[in-house]
């Protein structure tokens, strides 16, 4: 496994490059910080895409029925496995990390 900063200056490039290579995955998001704990956001959910904007200074999370806001985020880090993104730290401005954790969903073959 391999542990990789991106540069803010990269976000908006990268979160649209990798949004595409990760289309097809579910996400499990966690929300840790000292005033709260961990905290499970989303339970294994279809992916839908990943965009930074500088304007608003925001990272979206979309899934399946709902849009996580990660605001002013000043740090990313992605750990690959296999060449492929495996999990993201995201730390915001209020020292909140959000966690991504991405696998392959589960397929389930017909019975015979």
């Amino acid at each position: 496994m391999t542990v990789a900063k991106i540069d803010k200056a990269e976000w908006h490039s990268y979160f649209d490059r990798v949004s595409k290579e990760l289309e097809g995955k579910s996400v499990e998001i966690d929300v840790e910080a000292l005033s709260l704990g961990s905290q499970v956001e989303q339970e294994w959910i279809p992916l839908l895409g990943l965009t930074y904007e500088p304007r608003d200074d925001i990272l979206s999370v979309m899934v399946e029925g709902l849009n996580h806001l990660i605001r002013s985020p000043r740090t990313v880090f992605v750990d690959i496995e296999l060449g492929q993104v495996s999990s993201m730290e995201v730390v915001d401005g209020d020292d909140y990390r959000h966690i991504l954790k991405l696998s392959d969903p589960l397929r389930l073959t017909a019975p015979h």
